[in-house]
């Protein structure tokens, strides 16, 4: 009985070592097929990063490549100084037309006896020559001042392109549809929201084609001004300073023969006004007056009537 429970013990210990070396050399067996089938991958997930670009390309300089379609709204204005700004503002004119821009809006103002001369211009430039365009108008004269704004509208234009193009894919359906429309209530449903959809994408051509203008063409106001007052002489001798005297007394004189011009309406309303016052206090004044009149002589009256009653009364007594 000994023998055989010995027997079976070490049978079940040998079985149990038998498992366990398989299991161990499974084990190894499946992690060196691990390794094996990793080595591939590893190596494909690691070539993109030292691989070229099938165009031999730059990586960097392919990654810097949307920072170059930003679009930007450009406006500015530009203030300069020059002894002749009319003849500055047609040179500055003509600067923007060789550029490939155009003139919106331009004001010349000559030389008077009050004030100097002076002219104005708002130019659309196009963006790729912006620079050299606003350097050449500043060699027309000193640049006292100079304003650049940059807006970046890149998200705006990409927003509109998306909508855009979604719109125009739902016309496009739509045009299908009603193409194929067998009856008439399918027809009418598919054109009226055709006309709304048609309404959209034309609003939104509009946007982007006005944004684009923006983009592509620069805002820029310049102003051209002479630092130069207006030259007045003034008297060089004893006779001009007479004649200056003479005619600042004249300007003086006919001033005041404006001013007085102008006052005689003023003087004539506020007179009727100060009439008619006056008649409302005299008005106002008088009826009092007449009641206490009034008043005064009935007393008197009745004075009067009593007084011979009174005399009667007396007689009677004495007698």
């Amino acid at each position: 009985m000994k023998r055989c429970l010995f027997a079976a013990l070490a049978g079940s210990f040998l079985v149990l070592a038998g498992c366990s070396g398989n299991d161990g050399s499974s084990g190894f067996d499946g992690g060196s097929e691990i390794g094996r089938s990793m080595s591939p991958v590893d190596s494909s997930m690691a070539s993109p990063a030292v691989a070229p670009s099938p165009e031999g390309g730059d990586p960097l300089r392919d990654q810097a490549q949307p920072a170059a379609e930003r679009k930007e709204v450009v406006t500015g204005q530009i203030f300069v100084t020059t002894p002749d700004p009319i003849q500055a503002s047609r040179d500055a004119a003509a600067l923007v037309e060789q550029a490939g821009g155009r003139v919106d809006n331009r004001t010349e103002n000559a030389e008077t006896d009050y004030s100097a001369a002076s002219s104005s211009l708002t130019a659309r430039i196009p963006a790729e020559d912006l620079t050299g365009t606003v350097d050449r108008i500043s060699a027309l004269g000193e640049v006292t001042s100079i304003n650049l704004t940059r807006d970046d509208v890149t998200m705006q234009y990409r927003d509109l392109d998306a909508r855009t193009a979604a719109l125009q894919s739902s016309v496009d359906r739509l045009r299908a549809l009603i193409a194929e429309a067998t009856n008439t209530a399918d027809l009418i449903e598919a054109e009226s929201a055709l006309s709304s959809r048609q309404g959209e994408l034309d609003s939104l051509v509009s946007q982007r084609n006005y944004l684009a203008d923006q983009v592509e063409l620069s805002t820029i106001t310049v102003q051209f001004d002479t630092d130069e007052a207006t030259p007045v002489r003034g008297p060089d001798n004893f006779f001009d300073g007479v004649v200056a005297g003479w005619n600042s007394l004249i300007d003086a004189v006919q001033d005041g023969v404006v001013n007085l011009g102008r006052a005689i309406p003023w003087l004539g309303a506020l007179t009727i006004g100060a009439g008619i016052v006056y008649g409302l206090v005299r008005i106002i004044r008088r009826k009092p007056g007449s009641a206490n009149d009034t008043d005064t002589a009935d007393d008197t009256d009745t004075a009067d009537s009593t007084e011979p009653d009174a005399k009667t009364e007396a007689e009677r007594d004495s007698s």
